[in-house]
């Protein structure tokens, strides 16, 4: 198991360092800051020191290393447009992204996973072909038009849920959360909502073709044969047995969701780090994309290689055959 681990962690390590080059030169290739961030009418040493302040005119290989040097210190930089560090910046919403993407994913996990089983386990009832039909709606209607819809239908006509906004928050542990308030959830629901429909029809229909496969498995067919009750073959033989898929796809789409919430966050006006991103790119502030990007490419890496370990304690034939 511990060489498992470190082959899985230098791979990390390796993934990591591949995306930080390709990060940096991929943003420093898209146009220049200083076009947006000096006013046109500055003078030309105005430019000149502004470009000197931020390191520009610099190669672009001695860029990169400093960058590295700083990253491996803990500093990503600072902003070209706020002039704070950019981890304050980011720090500053991830948290609000944070609530709002493990609130429509576990939801839409456990939701999801249940309705699936159900749906494959009982294959003729109309309810599981009722499950099923909503799950199609789920993958065909695109995010965004839901999430006006549920603008239009609950907070313009009925008026039960705010439109957007994050509302009343508490400090836990020096955080700012939305969720412990009844007004911060109440304005959590809706983008929680939009942002759930597509996770839970890919988990209603996930669960249902593992239960399918498994349910006709002579696994399945010897423990009926064995006398074994029906729930006990749910939950000791299905639920393990579709547990590997399911645990890859959650832990996907939660690195998904969380890196590309940016539909949601801004037609909620949801203050996360998406709403910050596509701000970022409007002004070309290169240490903010930078940043976001390389966290991103971290949040996944972190996440495939949990999944991994998850994966070989919940099956030993994934260390045996690696380790072989």
């Amino acid at each position: 198991m511990l060489g498992f681990i470190i082959q899985r962690f230098l791979q990390a390590i390796m993934v990591m360092a591949v995306m930080s080059v390709i990060v940096f030169c991929g943003v420093y290739a898209i146009g220049n800051p200083i076009d947006i961030v000096i006013p046109p009418e500055a003078t030309q040493d105005i430019r000149e020191e502004a470009i000197r302040r931020l390191g520009l005119d610099r190669p672009l290989y001695e860029q990169y290393f400093i960058f590295i040097t700083n990253l491996l210190q803990g500093d990503l930089g600072r902003s070209f447009v706020y002039n704070i560090p950019v981890l304050e910046l980011i720090g500053g919403r991830l948290p609000a992204t944070l609530e709002l993407v493990l609130i429509s994913v576990i939801s839409a996990t456990v939701l999801g996973v249940s309705l699936g089983i159900y749906a494959g386990y009982k294959p003729d009832s109309w309810v599981s072909k009722t499950i099923m039909a909503v799950s199609v709606l789920g993958f065909s209607v695109p995010s965004f038009w839901v999430g006006l819809i549920l603008i239009l239908f609950f907070a313009v006509n009925l008026g039960w849920l705010p439109a957007g906004g994050r509302g009343e928050t508490v400090m836990i542990w020096g955080v700012a959360w939305s969720f412990p308030t009844l007004n911060g959830l109440s304005h959590i629901m809706l983008p929680a909502i939009n942002l759930a429909l597509f996770k839970l029809a890919m988990m209603i229909r996930l669960a249902r073709a593992g239960t399918r496969e498994i349910m006709l498995t002579d696994t399945i067919k010897f423990a009926r044969a064995a006398g074994i009750s029906e729930g006990t073959i749910l939950r000791r033989h299905l639920l393990k047995l579709i547990s590997i898929p399911i645990i890859t796809v959650f832990g996907l789409e939660l690195g998904s969701t969380l890196a590309f919430a940016v539909v949601t966050e801004t037609i909620f006006s949801w203050p996360g780090v998406g709403k910050l991103i596509i701000d970022s790119i409007s002004v070309l502030d290169r240490p903010v994309m930078v940043a976001y990007l390389i966290l991103v490419a971290f949040l996944f890496v972190t996440i495939n290689f949990v999944i991994d370990l998850v994966f070989a304690l919940i099956d030993p034939r994934v260390r045996h055959g690696i380790s072989a």
